[in-house]
């Protein structure tokens, strides 16, 4: 039997982490590479959807990576996708498989998957968003006769910059799920939507009493998504979005994350709108 990662890190610090083999990598884009992560001696991540891990590699940093698979797809590995950004990342994307790497985790609150039974599924998700958000839709999809209507927005800057394209085939090709995709900036192969993730809201019908919605991408988005939810009736209870402000420590000591007597990495990153609506400009 496997034993869960964090019971196995209760045994020695917080901070230490357990070293990690890399079994495969995935280019996604210019920017983003998808690895396939492997825990030693039969442990196992045990995570949940909205959750994240601890990075390191030694000598160079640690940084917060939000978990891209979904619990009903891991056979005994989990995967990340990363996107070049910094001095970790950039050393992390010359790693190859049969490299390791430091992990500690999982964190986080995940999203309440309890309370979105029965419910209609609606995902707004914006650019690296897509890597979070992977993890609660392909765990929605693997068990759908738990909800209702499932339905995925997603945006990118550009057509080169869509993540998961396969899989995005895959939501397109369903018929259970209704996936529309849209691009700020066309190329001149590009044959669909053209504008920002918010114009393909109005399109969608939306059962208010019956409908969970999930935001996930750069905080930028957030005020206008959250804008056109509230418009058509949503209950602030009935948002949620993934809010991971300055994640640093991941286990609430450090402070970096803090909005007034908010940790992102313990209180979150999983909220609903009802949670930090007050919160202001602090997010």
């Amino acid at each position: 039997m496997s034993t869960p990662l964090r019971e196995a890190l209760k045994s020695t610090s917080i901070y230490a982490p357990v070293m990690a083999r890399i079994v495969n990598v995935q280019p996604m884009s210019h920017q983003e590479k998808l690895y396939t992560i492997e825990l030693p001696g039969g442990l196992a991540l045990d995570h949940q959807p909205g959750q994240f891990v601890e990075v390191s590699l030694l000598g160079v940093g640690e940084a917060p990576i939000s978990i891209s698979s979904s619990p009903s797809r891991s056979n005994g590995s989990f995967e990340l996708c990363i996107r070049k950004a910094g001095d970790l990342t950039g050393v992390l994307h010359t790693l190859k498989p049969g490299d390791f790497l430091g992990i500690r985790g999982p964190y986080g609150n995940p999203f309440p998957l309890e309370r979105f039974q029965s419910k209609d599924l609606l995902f707004i998700v914006g650019g690296l968003g897509l890597a979070p958000a992977r993890a609660l839709i392909n765990e929605a999809l693997d068990h759908r006769d738990r909800y209702g209507r499932v339905i995925v927005l997603y945006g990118a800057r550009t057509p080169s910059e869509l993540l998961f394209t396969d899989e995005l085939d895959e939501w397109q090709a369903r018929d259970d799920v209704d996936f529309r995709v849209t691009v700020d900036q066309a190329d001149a192969e590009w044959t669909g939507n053209t504008g920002v993730i918010t114009t393909l809201i109005p399109d969608i019908p939306v059962y208010v009493h019956n409908t969970i919605a999930v935001t996930i991408g750069p905080p930028v988005m957030y005020r206008f998504v959250i804008a056109e939810l509230l418009s058509k009736g949503l209950r602030d209870a009935n948002i949620w979005l993934s809010l991971e402000r300055r994640m640093k420590c991941g286990v609430g000591k450090c402070g970096h994350c803090q909005i007034n007597d908010k940790f992102c990495c313990q209180d979150g990153p999983s909220f609903s709108y009802a949670q930090i609506k007050n919160l202001g400009e602090a997010m």
